[in-house]
């Protein structure tokens, strides 16, 4: 589950829900007629094409890069920003889904309910060199330093942008932060005022969800939401039913307080679901979160943010396992300028999760973690120094000190270099350190078949990363832009399995693996027409990894993730009628190594219709090509402690929305 931030009540209904829901919409929409006229873009986003040019796409303002406002066309770093707009119009309900508009992102589905999703390479079920963070708060669990999407849930129209940087963010975001950083931000409250509803249906999905936001008094702002999900099965590559249909309800609140140079904002969520498992009972997962946020301007110069969150996640499988988390996090950053050349951001925080994993899989094998509770404690500190060398040359320098709850602090320094060549036309080169920490997984687990221990917890440390980047950004007319980036990482300390001296058992997890990969990442605009735009992005990427001599190998490369070579995607959005937009986008993901899966390609559709200003309805399709299709791997990969992937299907799905 995760953040979401509004009441839009998606039910992907049955035909006579649908027809209820149709017919409640139109209701509303004329009771409307006697309200106030709801803005531009709040049903389905009709006339996005006409709000956002080429030119304020790439004007947005975007944080991620230096943690100050800065326009995304003077940003020094691969990133690309999902917009609202381009949500909406995709039609994309999810979050790994909608993290599939990303050109610099490798996204794959593996079961109905979990996802593998990296940038530049080591994808897999457990993947951990991505940080994700949801309006502040990181998503990062130290089960195993990844992400589980099956609980992270974001209603689609209250994502106000994402952006998606792809390269290493450790000197402002932390370890982890390797490959890429995801910071998904949400609208304000008093963005989102009203009531609203959306309901939606088809063969392999009905979601339903409703919220309601509004005013106390001239400086507070609040909504309230709450949204229910059932996800129908997948088939396994022997077309066998996967057993892995799940569902999921949530509900949360934001609520901003606005004094004058002031934002408090205060936000949380709750959720329970149930995930079908093909060998084993139903998992339960459950939590919640709370997070308190307050940004202070002392100047338009100067500004502070103090930031503070509790989250508590769980899983059960009865008989197998669980696994409960509790985590309490404190930020704060500071940002000034010095002089008319230096702007300089610092802060630093601590955060503290507690783990308690008791695992036990039959009465002969047992899979826990030891010892199974344990406090996890962290604190960073971090600076970082934009220095205007003249007009158009701006040079960065930062460092981030971390320490983790297993290792030694480490430095983490980033040096980048912009040249802003014109109005239009950005140069940008980087040379940047990052780690990866242990997980719990690296340091603690213990995998015990009757007397014999199979697998014990080592000494793993840090995996480490120095990666040079070249970038360039361009608006070359007002109808296009461009952005293409270039990198050569080099990776050392990666993890690796090893046998034991003598008897061979048991296998402890090492830092043996080393080596290096090289790509392209590159996307772009054009407006065709007033009413059509199109785009086109993808990725080349190289990998060349080895283990260190002596390493027992185990597992192989395959350890450290599995990857396409290359991927691209080609979308259309078009206004076809005054109140109508069609969008559509084919997609090619080139073959995985191992566990193998071989490339495909597909289409997805979405067209929308305006019935009304306060009623829309939609329409879209997934995997049009194939009934089904495979995306991550067909034979089991156990090192990467995670499920290898069943086919998705084909699907078709009718929504309504209303707003009053």
């Amino acid at each position: 589950m995760m953040l979401t931030r509004a009441t839009d009540c998606q039910c992907r209904a049955a035909p006579g829900v649908a027809a209820g829901a149709i017919a409640l919409c139109i209701f509303a929409s004329v009771s409307r007629s006697n309200a106030a006229p709801i803005a531009e873009g709040d049903i389905f986003s009709m006339n996005s094409l006409k709000t956002l040019s080429i030119e304020d796409l790439m004007n947005i303002e975007i944080t991620s890069v230096s943690k100050t406002r800065e326009s995304l066309i003077d940003a020094a770093a691969a990133i690309y920003v999902i917009t609202r707009e381009e949500i909406l119009n995709s039609g994309a309900r999810s979050l790994p889904d909608i993290l599939r508009l990303a050109p610099n992102l490798q996204v794959a589905q593996i079961t109905s309910s979990s996802f593998a999703i990296s940038a530049r390479g080591f994808n897999g079920p457990a993947a951990s060199k991505l940080l994700v963070l949801i309006d502040g708060r990181s998503v990062y669990t130290p089960y195993h330093s990844g992400v589980s999407w099956d609980v992270q849930d974001v209603l689609p129209e209250d994502i106000e942008r994402i952006e998606v940087i792809s390269g290493p963010g450790a000197t402002l975001w932390g370890a982890n932060a390797v490959n890429g950083v995801i910071n998904i931000t949400t609208r304000k409250a008093a963005e989102t005022a009203g009531a609203s509803l959306r309901l939606g249906g088809g063969n392999l999905e009905q979601r339903g969800s409703v919220q309601y936001g509004g005013q106390a008094g001239s400086a507070v702002a609040y909504r309230a939401y709450a949204e229910s999900f059932h996800d129908g099965h997948d088939i396994t590559a022997t077309g066998l039913n996967a057993n892995d249909a799940w569902h999921k309800s949530q509900g949360g609140f934001r609520l901003d307080w606005m004094p004058t140079g002031d934002l408090v904002t205060l936000q949380g969520d709750i959720y329970r679901g149930s995930e079908d498992k093909l060998h084993a009972s139903d998992q339960a997962v459950s939590g919640h979160n709370l997070l308190t946020r307050w940004n202070h301007a002392f100047s338009e110069a100067s500004s502070l943010q103090i930031q503070a969150y509790y989250d508590y996640a769980r899983f059960s499988i009865p008989g197998v396992g669980s696994d409960t988390l509790h985590s309490d996090d404190f930020d704060f950053q500071h940002a000034f300028t010095w002089g008319s050349h230096q702007s300089i951001v610092w802060g630093g925080g601590v955060r503290s999760e507690e783990d308690n994993f008791p695992t036990m899989l039959s009465r002969t094998q047992f899979l826990l973690f030891s010892p199974q509770r344990r406090t996890l404690n962290y604190a960073n500190a971090f600076i970082q120094d934009n220095i205007a060398l003249s007009r158009t040359l701006k040079l960065i320098l930062g460092t981030k000190y971390e320490h983790d709850a297993y290792t030694r602090a480490e430095p983490l320094p980033d040096a980048r270099l912009s040249w802003k060549v014109s109005d239009r036309h950005l140069l940008w080169t980087a040379v940047s350190r990052a780690v990866r920490a242990p997980s719990r997984l690296d340091r603690d687990l213990f995998e015990v078949v009757g007397p014999v221990v199979y697998i014990r917890g080592g000494n793993f440390q840090d995996e480490k990363l120095t990666a040079y980047e070249f970038g360039y950004r361009s608006q070359p007319s007002p109808k296009s832009s461009v952005s293409a980036s270039a990198f050569y990482n080099v990776y050392s300390d990666l993890r690796s399995a090893e046998y034991s001296p003598g008897p061979a058992l048991p296998v402890t997890f090492a830092n043996r693996m080393a080596g290096h990969t090289y790509g392209i990442e590159a996307w772009g605009n054009y407006q065709i027409r007033e009413w059509w735009r199109a785009s086109i992005g993808g990725n080349w990427l190289h990998e060349n990894l080895r283990f260190d001599p002596g390493s027992s190998g185990l597992g192989g490369a395959a350890l450290a993730g599995d990857d396409p070579s290359y991927q691209i995607a080609l979308r259309s959005t078009m206004t076809l009628v005054r109140n109508g937009l069609l969008y559509v986008e084919l997609r090619h993901i080139g073959a995985l190594p191992k566990p193998a899966s071989p490339g495909y390609t597909d289409v997805n559709a979405h067209f929308s219709w305006t019935f009304s200003p306060a009623v829309a309805l939609a329409l879209t399709g997934a995997n049009l090509i194939h009934p089904h299709h495979l995306e991550f791997g067909t034979a089991g990969a156990p090192l990467q402690l995670g499920p290898t992937g069943v086919e998705s299907g084909r699907s078709v799905f009718l929504e309504v929305q209303c707003k009053h």
